[in-house]
């Protein structure tokens, strides 16, 4: 076993969401502190904390670890975002038919998709000339493109649950990482 510094070990430890910190609270929507009547986590005011602690540890998680230990901890992450959305419950009524879920994609979201039937590869561009993560959009003077590792677990989760097979999604355009859009390659398998 690798031996590990105190420094490292906190370090690996805040970065995999283990740290024993107060920001722990902040991402427990569920939990009965702050205020009752906003449904808040955070006492009034305290907001914006919150959104500037998670900057930048996002813009150290970009900076201290390599591509695959980001991907692999932000990945995970992005069950909560899926979970707090009830994706789901959204596309159940999709569910067995990738057709109809792109339709949907193209339609609703404004979507460009492009699916590659014998490769089963799909091209997704969110359309977008902003990025639509509710946590980091409003955050351009920091780097964030680490987070995009989560949309990578987001677009995975959405396309495993519509098709009912594994799905790999890369981020292969973004908006945090200089590009025009945002867009996704995704492989069913």
């Amino acid at each position: 076993m690798k031996d590990i510094n105190r420094k490292e070990f906190f370090k690996k430890a805040c970065f995999t969401g283990a740290c024993l910190c107060g920001f722990s609270s902040v991402g427990l929507a569920g939990s009965n502190t702050g205020n009752s009547e906003s449904g808040s986590v955070l006492p009034d005011g305290n907001e914006d904390l919150s959104h500037e602690w998670l900057a930048v540890l996002l813009s150290n998680i970009s900076k201290e670890l390599n591509e695959d230990e980001k991907r692999r901890i932000l990945k995970k992450c992005s069950s909560v975002h899926y979970d707090k959305e009830g994706m789901y419950k959204m596309l159940e009524p999709y569910r067995n038919d990738l057709k109809k879920f792109m339709g949907f994609l193209e339609s609703e979201w404004d979507w460009k998709i492009d699916y590659d039937e014998a490769t089963k590869t799909i091209i997704a561009d969110e359309n977008k000339k902003d990025c639509v993560c509710p946590i980091i959009n409003n955050k351009p003077e920091s780097d964030l493109s680490s987070m995009c590792y989560c949309s990578e677990g987001f677009a995975e989760m959405m396309f495993s649950y519509i098709t009912g097979a594994s799905a790999s999604a890369t981020v292969i355009s973004s908006i945090h990482r200089g590009n025009e859009r945002c867009v996704y390659r995704i492989i069913l398998k």
